[in-house]
């Protein structure tokens, strides 16, 4: 067990789990906010708009997250010259926070929109009757309701997009699973309880966010 511990202390694991906390905090921020622009498209009495937001959404969600980042890489970078800093490892870790933000976008757009499910149609048809229009109706009406409602399925895909930043990996960003990995080639002695140890840590950032968003959804649960 000494010898184990020892063998931690040589590696950084806070620092490389710090890293992982970054990416889920830029992502989760610019994704929320893509999400909810998409789910104000896929809502909207505009045909054009909701078959953009319904595409989106469609596409993205069944791209699988490892293709987006390497295309990220591979092709937004070098081709389109989508750059966000001179420094190699900055920009590979913003071009990750890009990809994970476009890809959860679609997810929070969806999880926004179950929301709206839940708000009575008679809202929307009150708001039209006072004489607000699409949008003042869906700002002041349906969407504090909505996301009211949202607080689960928010929830889950924040969880989600934790997990899922294991996937900068692919940008060669230098997070826990890229650590995880030289650890073990270099204890393979040590493969289950290095697994474990980095297991660990994940169970230790997702639990206290699905016992808030699971007490939040309780306490702020609209009564019907």
């Amino acid at each position: 067990m000494s010898d184990f511990l020892d063998v931690l202390t040589n590696y950084d694991i806070l620092g490389a789990y710090w890293v992982n906390i970054q990416l889920a905090f830029f992502s989760a921020v610019f994704a929320l906010l893509l999400g909810l622009v998409l789910a104000m498209m896929r809502i909207s009495p505009v045909p054009s708009l909701r078959g953009f937001g319904a595409s989106y959404v469609n596409l993205m969600r069944n791209t699988p997250l490892t293709v987006i980042v390497v295309f990220a890489i591979l092709v937004l970078w070098p081709i389109f010259n989508v750059s966000f800093s001179d420094n190699f490892n900055q920009n590979f870790f913003w071009l990750a926070v890009l990809s994970l933000s476009l890809y959860h976008a679609s997810f929070f757009c969806e999880a926004i929109r179950s929301g709206v499910n839940t708000v009575p149609v008679g809202q929307a048809e009150a708001a039209r009757a006072i004489g607000l229009s699409f949008l003042p109706a869906a700002r002041l009406v349906i969407m504090p309701q909505a996301f009211r409602g949202a607080i689960a399925p928010l929830g889950n895909t924040l969880i989600a997009l934790i997990k899922n930043t294991t996937v900068a990996a692919a940008a060669s960003v230098a997070e826990v699973s890229i650590l995880m990995r030289e650890m073990i080639e270099s204890n393979g002695n040590y493969v289950i309880p290095i697994f474990l140890t980095i297991a660990v840590g994940f169970v230790i950032l997702v639990i206290p966010v699905g016992m808030l968003t699971t007490y939040l959804s309780q306490k702020l649960a609209v009564s019907r």
